[in-house]
């Protein structure tokens, strides 16, 4: 099946394609499509529906949304739904980089370091109909950066069972533990049972 991911964001695409096997997950901007969603959802999963939503509008193919993000109990949940903005001004956006010593600012009092990232994952294939899939990891976080890889706040977020950050890790064993591979892998087992049943 060919999916369109209803995101400009071509790190998500590259690690939901492995998760996904036998489908092909495309960006708007692929196919020549224009696609920019203001997320005013209260929650991952308003955000992901609505991008989903406003996509098939557009597009009346199969498309994914998505919504994900890092929640921090010592800071009431923050950054959450606002995770990709967060510490912005409301003009201008924050790097990685930059997002990540602000949120290492706020915590460099706070002992206590739990957090855990949640993935919003919504397939529309209809105007009402609609299946959702959504999957978290939990973790902690770090006093510093490490590790390069991934994006966002992966330098900065610690996964025990690992003895690493996800930014340490490499894309197979992120794909393994991370929100977004496990809401990617169940929303292929979802697709994979409709198929069967051809519905």
């Amino acid at each position: 099946m060919k999916i369109l991911l209803a995101s400009s964001n071509k790190n998500k695409a590259v690690e939901l394609t492995p998760v996904m096997p036998g489908h092909t997950i495309l960006l708007p901007g692929e196919i020549g499509i224009k696609f920019d969603f203001e997320e005013t959802g209260l929650t991952f999963l308003d955000n992901a529906l609505g991008k989903a939503k406003a996509l098939f509008t557009q597009t009346k193919t199969p498309v994914i949304g998505e919504d994900s993000g890092l929640c921090i109990p010592a800071l009431g949940g923050e950054p959450g739904i606002y995770s990709a903005r967060y510490g912005s001004d409301g003009t201008n956006k924050l790097g990685d980089k930059e997002r990540n010593s602000y949120l290492l600012e706020k915590m460099k009092n706070i002992s206590d370091r739990r957090a855990y990232f949640v993935c919003s994952m919504v397939l529309v294939l209809d105007c009402e109909r609609f299946y959702v899939c959504q999957e978290t990891v939990k973790g902690e976080i770090t006093r510093e950066p490490r590790g390069d890889g991934g994006f966002g706040y992966d330098p900065l977020f610690f996964i025990t069972e690992y003895g690493k950050t996800a930014a340490e890790l490499t894309a197979g064993e992120k794909n393994t533990v991370s929100h977004r591979g496990r809401a990617g892998r169940a929303m292929a087992k979802l697709i994979k049972s409709l198929e069967e049943l051809k519905l």
